[in-house]
């Protein structure tokens, strides 16, 4: 314990990486923050340089179908990112943020080692086939178990490092400081050009690496990558300080949830209301409860039937921030959902085109690329120009406010899906008119940049809409549950997949039943409707838009820095 002298200088609630009180000017600042931005570089770096060519892997050198590489890599992507969530609630209820790092990142070292050691190994592999005519066989055994280990080592990894990152960067910077509060604007705008610059680097040099000297050095970089995320990390242990953990915080969730209903269930006595002060976050409830989500505030009436698990004041208001944050978080899986079609219909589409740059042909899976390079040249551009504008204009510290800045990224993947789908009726017709349209195995005479047009437009959605999830969920959530919040990012991603996949199924069971085929079936890409497809992923986008912005202009922050001066 510090003396009474040196109390004003103690960070309340924060604990230094030897898990002793953190102290203000020693732990914490951008400083501590910079060492996060630097090692999620090496961390997405080693995840993008794996999941890039997954599939290609899977199918090539494990011999599985193309559709059942296909499902096992969007498992693999969807499990990830769904443990984001797993990460955050560790990190709330158990361990600081730093130790669920260094846990998470050891995971994902160890299943990326298991990994490396199978590609490096012919003996752990499959047979080869033994000529183009016959049959593969596919991994199975003890080879397909130590395959699956060590994927879903990564998978585990990745969901921890995840959850935890993003908001130990963000914990280092003070919101009751008008000058870190627009710090931790500023560590968002860059934690996404860091995953945006790692991704880069998986998609270009590790792809090629990969193609061209084999998988078993892609898995080597990997593994090195995740390594030097770790060391990055721990140099900068002496500068962090990491919120204490309260306790589970989905126990509050439901234990509000349950006393709600039962109490509803008894006579109220509304006389004795479980009123009290907190200090958290600089904030005092001495009101009462607040008049939104009004069936919550029977958790905190007293009733000797159910006394046992009467809440809180603080806590009923915790989880009404929460629950009004759910809403937001819907809004945002239609557009993940168009990324994910967009990263597996539009690489099809590139890979029937002219992907000749000059003499050197570029790889269909690097056209991720473009969206990234718009990520790193508009997030120092929109961090230090457009909102240094936009907070004359607007007089608030953010400039452009978190939903503000989500809603613009919705409205840029409606762009997006419909510059897809008339790209891909310009590239239709120029398969029609080069008499290519039932010869898949020849590239149309057409670039394949009109395919980066859509790209662009999805990187700059991804931009707005990334940064501001992750920045909005971290600010308006709880301090005790400001981990498992910002986890909601990664979990909007997962279920964007899974109900990519999901669509594509209704659609081809609807078009199957009422026209000659299913819009999206058959081996040819020039014989599918994908234009038909685009268009109505662009409804969709267009309906959810008119939704989020219900939900969105209803909305009432309650973080600083959101309102204006």
């Amino acid at each position: 314990m510090e003396s009474q002298g040196n109390q004003t200088t103690i960070w309340e609630g924060y604990v230094n990486w030897m898990n002793k009180l953190a102290l203000r000017g020693r732990h914490g600042g951008m400083l501590a923050a910079s060492f996060v931005l630097v090692a999620e570089i090496f961390e997405n770096l080693a995840f993008i340089a794996i999941t890039s060519n997954l599939a290609l892997y899977l199918s090539k050198y494990m011999h599985m179908s193309p559709s059942k590489a296909a499902n096992n890599f969007t498992n693999f992507m969807g499990t990830a990112s769904i443990l984001g969530l797993l990460g955050g609630f560790l990190s709330d209820a158990f361990l600081p943020t730093y130790n669920i790092y260094i846990i998470s990142a050891v995971i994902e070292l160890l299943g990326l080692v298991v990994l490396t050691v199978q590609a490096c190994s012919p003996s752990l592999l499959p047979l080869a086939c033994e000529s183009s005519t016959t049959l593969c066989h596919e991994v199975s055994g003890g080879k397909a178990a130590m395959l699956y280990a060590g994927l879903y080592l990564v998978a585990v990894g990745v969901g921890g490092c995840k959850g935890s990152l993003s908001p130990h960067g963000a914990e280092q910077l003070d919101e009751n400081t008008p000058s870190e509060r627009k710090q931790r604007s500023t560590f968002f705008n860059y934690f996404v050009f860091c995953l945006s610059f790692g991704a880069f680097i998986a998609v270009t040099f590790v792809v090629w690496v990969e193609d061209n000297k084999g998988w078993q050095w892609g898995f080597t970089i990997s593994t090195i990558s995740i390594f030097v995320s770790i060391v990055i990390f721990l140099a900068g242990s002496s500068t962090y300080r990491s919120k204490i953990p309260t306790g589970s915080p989905l126990t509050t969730i439901f234990k509000v949830l349950i006393a709600a209903s039962l109490n509803s269930c008894f006579k109220r006595n509304s006389s004795n209301v479980m009123v009290e002060e907190s200090t958290i976050e600089n904030r005092v409830i001495d009101q009462g409860p607040t008049n939104s989500l009004k069936f919550l505030n029977k958790a905190i009436e007293s009733n000797t039937k159910c006394s046992s698990i009467i809440c809180t004041l603080e806590q009923v208001e915790d989880v009404k921030i929460v629950l009004k944050l759910l809403p937001i978080f819907g809004c945002t899986i239609i557009l993940n959902c168009c990324v994910a079609q967009l990263f597996t219909f539009s690489i099809e589409q590139a890979a029937t085109m002219n992907t000749k740059l000059g003499s050197f042909k570029v790889p269909p899976a690097s056209l991720p690329v473009f969206p990234l390079i718009i990520i790193m040249i508009l997030a120092p551009i929109y961090d230090h120009i457009i909102i240094r504008y936009a907070r004359k204009v607007t007089k608030t510290e953010t400039g452009i406010t978190h939903l503000q800045r989500i809603g613009i990224g919705l409205l840029l993947s409606i762009i997006s899906m419909t510059v897809a789908a008339l790209v891909e009726v310009k590239r239709k017709r120029v398969a029609i008119h080069s008499g290519l349209v039932d010869d898949a195995s020849k590239p149309l005479p057409i670039t394949f940049f009109w395919i980066a047009l859509q790209f662009v437009f999805l990187g700059c959605a991804d931009l707005f809409s990334f940064a501001g999830m992750l920045e909005f969920f971290f600010t308006e959530a709880p301090i005790t549950m400001r981990s498992l919040s910002s986890s909601l990012t990664w979990v909007s991603i997962a279920i964007g997949y899974y109900l990519s996949s999901v669509i594509v199924l209704i659609v081809n069971w609807v078009t199957g039943n009422t026209s000659r085929k299913p819009w999206l079936s058959g081996e040819n890409l020039n014989h599918y409707y994908l234009d038909r497809f685009y268009w109505l992923m662009c409804v969709l986008s267009a309906l959810n838009f008119l939704n989020y912005l219900f939900w969105a202009k209803g909305y009432k922050y309650r973080g600083k820095g959101t309102t204006t001066k």
